[in-house]
């Protein structure tokens, strides 16, 4: 089976697998650098002053609650998600966490909206781009959905960057590539947004980078590594065997002290004319 990028797939996964993928992107999400580097772009973004906006690709709907959480917010967030079991989920979180009155979410293709023109302020893209089988499409259609002087903001991780440690270089780095494969469908699509905005007539604003690296203990990374026991063997990358000694190595170096595991992160800030 070849390897498939399962975050891509996300509305044809079986219910365990989506079940980790949700326990991730929760987790994930509560982390204080995660919170940080998407409160940087949403600051930039002037969120607070939207009366509108579309979290595209909201997975779990973290980032519409913290949209909604936020105390100068009075808009309203519409989340969308390919997944029905996912924003399934993030109904719950939602109802979970009082925001309700401001959330809502509706299973859809974020490369092909059915939605009118110029509908929303702003429009966030948050761990998505990296996934999609078409950027450009995805951004052409943020481009027709905003608002004219609406703001776009994209978050992602530069997965082309992602790496663990291991005693093998060699080995690390072909298994380096099988897991970007597996999480990722697009992992160098954040060094090529600068184009991408342009080709869509979004003007760039403002840009943040950020590397994010576990050393000696797994902290940021430690819920995607309980993740990829399910994740990697389902992608096609490893079987399950294969890929509960890989992560196990990687849990008992962090017990040791000794684990490695980084990546760069990039949000980018543009507008529409």
């Amino acid at each position: 089976m070849a390897t498939v990028d399962v975050y891509r797939i996300t509305d044809q996964l079986d219910d365990p697998t989506l079940a980790a993928v949700a326990a991730r992107l929760e987790a994930r999400g509560k982390h204080p650098r995660f919170i940080e580097m998407m409160h940087e772009y949403l600051e930039a973004m002037g969120i607070d002053s939207a009366a509108s906006v579309l979290d595209l690709g909201c997975g779990t709907g973290v980032t519409s609650r913290a949209i909604a959480h936020r105390k100068g917010f009075a808009g309203r967030v519409t989340g969308i998600d390919r997944s029905p079991y996912l924003t399934a989920a993030a109904k719950r979180f939602a109802t979970d966490e009082g925001v309700t009155g401001r959330v809502e979410f509706r299973t859809g293709d974020s490369q092909s909206l059915k939605l009118p023109d110029a509908t929303f302020d702003a429009v966030v893209a948050h761990t998505l781009i990296s996934h999609v089988e078409d950027p450009r499409a995805v951004m052409r259609e943020i481009a027709r959905i905003v608002r004219p002087g609406g703001r776009i903001g994209i978050f992602d991780g530069d997965y082309a960057s992602l790496t663990y440690g291991t005693d093998d270089p060699a080995q690390g780095k072909a298994t380096d590539e099988l897991i970007v494969n597996a999480l990722v469908t697009n992992p160098r699509v954040m060094r090529e947004m600068p184009q991408l905005l342009k080709d869509a007539g979004l003007v760039l604003e403002a840009a943040f980078a950020h590397v994010v690296a576990d050393i000696g203990k797994a902290d940021f990374f430690a819920p995607g590594l309980q993740s990829l026991l399910r994740v990697l063997p389902r992608s096609g990358a490893m079987s399950e065997s294969e890929a509960r000694g890989w992560v196990n190595a990687m849990l008992r170096r962090s017990e040791e002290g000794t684990y490695f595991g980084a990546s760069n992160f990039y949000s980018y800030v543009a507008k529409r004319r």
